[in-house]
């Protein structure tokens, strides 16, 4: 599973753990943090009751982070207890128990708002990005849900990919500022946006292999709207919107 929201029951809904692990094993293998943020991480709590060790991947930014800034690996530790695997950039990993291997790179942003101010964004509290391969098969896919940046190395990992499961947060770059939301602008969050000079649809335009799938879209953004103008414009970029129960066969 990657990443894991406050919804993770929800999401587990109808999915049978293994017979052999007992009433009360994970019916999942592991999870794969992209970032430490509340949203991405608060979902492992309820998963405290499980009967074997929770597998978790991750970079070692986020493992520090979750230990001193935000002690959910602490309070695990009392319950089901966690095993981590440190994802480092550029070097594949095997996942242990399949035929898949999963790659990290560096995706940019901030540092998640309740470690305080950090100053500049840097490796140090940056999110990731995870490509996923199949060994046995050829398949890849990259899943990216914060982008903060398109360089030229994100993009070459896009190319490179089946399919594209990438940040869709925000329509525009001052987005929650012209709502009266928050005084930040999308990319001061650490999100690309989709539209305008630079945005994320102008980018997936110089991209021809993969299927480009919009994720972590948030509920301002009116690509959300199936007869909204934004909503047309990423379909005419041979784009899509991600929907629950999206299934992908690569």
């Amino acid at each position: 599973m990657c990443n894991a929201s406050p919804d993770l029951r929800q999401q587990l809904d109808g999915l049978r753990p293994d017979p052999a692990g007992g009433v009360r094993a994970a019916p999942m293998a592991g999870f794969f943090l992209t970032d430490a943020e509340i949203d991405h991480t608060a979902g492992l709590l309820l998963a405290r009751e499980s009967s074997s060790t929770l597998q978790v991947y991750g970079s070692d930014a986020v493992r520090r982070t979750l230990a001193e800034g935000y002690p959910v690996l602490d309070i695990l530790a009392h319950y089901c207890g966690v095993q981590w695997h440190t994802l480092e950039p550029a070097r594949p990993l095997a996942i242990a128990g399949s035929a898949l291997e999963v790659e990290s790179f560096p995706a940019g942003g901030d540092a998640p708002r309740y470690l305080g101010d950090t100053g500049p964004p840097g490796p140090e509290v940056e999110a990731i990005g995870l490509v996923f391969r199949d060994r046995s098969g050829g398949g890849v896919l990259t899943y990216v849900p914060g982008l903060a940046e398109l360089s030229d190395d994100v993009l070459e990992r896009l190319e490179c990919s089946d399919a594209v499961l990438v940040d869709g947060t925000f329509w525009t770059d001052d987005e929650l500022v012209a709502l009266g939301i928050s005084d930040r602008t999308a990319r001061q969050m650490g999100h690309v946006p989709l539209s305008g000079a630079g945005g994320t649809l102008e980018a997936f335009a110089k991209l021809k292999r993969p299927r480009k799938i919009l994720v972590h879209i948030n509920n301002t953004n009116p690509v959300l709207l199936e007869d909204s103008p934004e909503r047309e414009a990423v379909l005419r970029a041979g784009t899509e919107v991600a929907y629950d129960g999206l299934e992908l066969e690569l």
